[in-house]
């Protein structure tokens, strides 16, 4: 039998103030007992049913209503519990409902069931406020959409957890007027489809950009309904190409071109995002990188196509190839970046040469016009070169004048569009000169200026919050593991890989790189690209700078954007704010241990007489690429230094990976 709550001082209150009711519910134990607000005219609960043998009394009745074995009440009414309180068991022990039966006279044959709970005065909609909409209009936005009834419920939950929920609903109202009589069926999808609610509110509350974008071509929801995936790279080109079919003058190319590339990227930014707002699959980095590349591509493709028709008309344009490098090259690049390339050419002539200019410099405008930056200033001799030259050219120039950075940029060089043939003789003929870059005289020095010169292009004053060049930045990993493929890559085939992540696990393969310490590089390499990719979908605009360390909204949206979800210490914008702290310091730390640490474990496995990760001449090569030039007597004294099995030698490992880099930045490294 279900206990009562104790009643006794509760009742005797009521009945001081003038015979309230008293209703005993199901509430739990020890919790108040609701009075009867409904007053002694009204004889029991409409519905309920007698029960046989009950006696009715002139000034009032007990009832035991018969809806459920859940729902059963037991209610006294005034003219029954006044004189009869005193008779109740002792508030401090809980009652039954038959000594509860007893005890006010009530018949043998009444058996009570569990009662029912009182409903709860919380009302099922919610408001704005629980919502998180802080917008004075927030409400009346949501009467203009009709989400005002119980059946949106669920709807506006999935709209809170959208990054920026007012900005997802100012988009969504701003939507509704543009879709005008088309509004009933995306609001009716919203309702049935939960996959579409989580793409379409976190595209919404993440992007600005993206949000004006579908208002101005609304039709366009329907791309993030039912099961969306992404297209392959052959499907991509299929897409672009049909649209640039249909022009042959860039000029009237541009816009349609343009609202088609926006789209797309929508659609990825909807896949990337929606795991914020729904339970739907996370899209790794590195398929959201190769995807923008593969976008990237199929733009270039129909840009160049639809240029070849319009300076060439009729006549065959002359072979060209188009060679992504960079981000896009590598197949990592960023929602919104520079797309360089390298521009080569089959025939020499000048008369070609000339056609073949053309063609890439007005490609190169219906591009950036349409899509995105294209960047050119990688080629031989940078803006002052030729924007196209041939093949005998390009490699003429590489055999005699370029620069060790030019060949660490041709590490990621790709084929994209244009003379595909054309292309991959192009890195056939280069690639061998870049695994040998690192032995000429000047790479030593050309290394430390670089690293010198990245550190000097951002100011004092932001390098904190610089996600590219600053302090533990995303340039630190990218520098530190570019050097060490330059200089391992002329004896092991395996680094000869253009991506930054794939990179790290071909150094950790080869005991180049510890594994962890690969292991905790790539993460936080991901990390800090993650928050560069939201802060780029924001407005569409090339940035790696974050907020102000004090604009607490401006890191809230951002860490909402980004996932981050409390850990029982801190809300999600302080376990930004830590994660940034730990992250920035990790790869500061781990950009010194990349370089040393492998050095001074093969000299310590080569003393205990274990297995060596890194041989002694790939040791060397290290060294001797860091600006030792006596690199086998600086590996002897490593070995020396790190031999002993005490706590020196212990002690010495530990700090010798800093001391080391320190040193490489001196005068004479190897006297130090």
């Amino acid at each position: 039998m279900q206990p009562l709550p104790d009643v006794r001082g509760v009742a005797g209150r009521r009945a001081a103030r003038g015979g309230e009711g008293l209703h005993a519910g199901t509430a739990g134990r020890g919790q108040p007992v609701e009075p009867d607000l409904r007053g002694a005219s009204r004889a029991g609960v409409q519905g309920a049913a007698r029960q046989p043998g009950c006696r009715a009394d002139g000034d009032g009745e007990f009832r035991t209503g018969r809806r459920s074995a859940r729902r059963a009440r037991l209610r006294l009414l005034p003219a029954q519990q006044a004189h009869r309180v005193g008779e109740l068991p002792q508030s401090r022990h809980s009652v039954r409902a038959e000594d509860v039966s007893v005890a006010v006279g009530i018949p043998a044959c009444t058996r009570f069931s569990r009662v029912a709970k009182p409903a709860t005065q919380r009302p099922k909609l919610p408001g704005v406020g629980r919502l998180g909409l802080v917008e004075s209009t927030a409400q009346a936005d949501l009467d203009r959409l009709g989400w005002n009834t119980d059946a949106h419920v669920e709807l506006l939950w999935s709209l809170s957890r959208a990054p920026d929920a007012d900005t997802a609903l100012r988009a969504i109202t701003r939507l509704a007027e543009a879709l005008d009589s088309g509004w009933d069926e995306l609001d009716s999808a919203l309702l049935k489809d939960r996959g579409l609610r989580g793409r379409l509110f976190a595209v919404l509350g993440s992007s600005l950009a993206l949000g004006d974008h579908l208002i101005a071509n609304p039709e366009a929801w329907h791309l993030l309904a039912g099961t969306v995936t992404l297209p392959t790279p052959a499907q991509l080109h299929e897409i672009f190409a049909a649209e640039a079919d249909q022009h042959d003058d860039a000029i009237a190319a541009v816009s349609p071109l343009r609202v088609l590339y926006r789209s797309r990227v929508m659609v990825l930014a909807a896949l990337d995002l929606a795991p914020t707002v729904e339970n739907e699959p996370v899209l790794p980095f590195t398929e959201v990188g190769r995807h923008l590349a593969d976008l990237a591509d199929a733009a270039l493709g129909a840009a160049l196509s639809v240029v070849n028709r319009s300076v060439c008309g009729a006549d065959t344009p002359p072979a060209l190839a188009v060679v992504a490098m960079g981000k896009c090259g590598a197949r990592e690049l960023n929602y919104v970046s520079d797309v360089d390339v390298i521009f080569v050419a089959e025939d020499g002539s000048h008369s070609s040469l000339a056609l073949a200019t053309r063609i890439a410099g007005e490609m190169m405008r219906l591009a950036s016009d349409a899509f995105f930056e294209v960047d050119a200033a990688l080629r031989p001799e940078g803006k002052q070169g030729q924007l196209v030259r041939s093949l005998d050219s390009h490699v003429a120039y590489y055999q005699r004048w370029a620069k060790t950075w030019e060949f660490q940029a041709l590490m990621k060089a790709r084929p994209a569009v244009g003379d595909m043939d054309l292309g991959r003789r192009y890195l056939e003929a280069l690639e061998p000169m870049v695994w040998t870059a690192c032995e000429r005289e000047d790479f030593v020095p050309e290394v430390q200026a670089m690293r010198r010169r990245v550190e000097e292009l951002v100011p004092a004053a932001v390098r904190s919050r610089e996600l590219k060049l600053g302090t533990g930045g995303l340039r630190d990993v990218e520098f530190a593991v570019q050097l060490l493929q330059l200089v391992h890559g002329r004896n092991d085939e395996s680094l000869h890989v253009a991506s930054t992540v794939e990179a790290l696990t071909a150094l950790a393969d080869g005991g180049y790189v510890g594994r962890d310490d690969a292991a905790n590089m790539t993460a936080s390499y991901e990390f800090l690209r993650l928050l560069e990719h939201r802060l780029q979908l924001q407005r569409l605009k090339r940035t790696h700078m974050l907020p102000e360390f004090d604009d607490d909204e401006a890191l809230r949206w951002l860490a909402r954007a980004a996932h981050m979800r409390p850990d029982g210490r801190h809300d999600s914008l302080g376990v930004l704010r830590e994660e940034l702290r730990r992250q920035s310091h990790r790869v500061s730390r781990l950009h010194a241990k990349l370089f040393y640490q492998p050095l001074l474990e093969s000299v310590a496995e080569a003393t205990m007489g274990l297995p060596v990760g890194m041989s002694a001449k790939a040791a060397e090569r290290q060294l001797a690429a860091l600006g030792y030039e006596g690199a086998e007597s600086a590996l002897t004294h490593l070995a020396a230094l790190t031999g002993s099995s005490g706590r020196r030698g212990r002690v010495q490992r530990v700090l010798l990976p800093t001391l080391l880099d320190w040193l490489s930045d001196t005068p004479d490294p190897d006297a130090g």
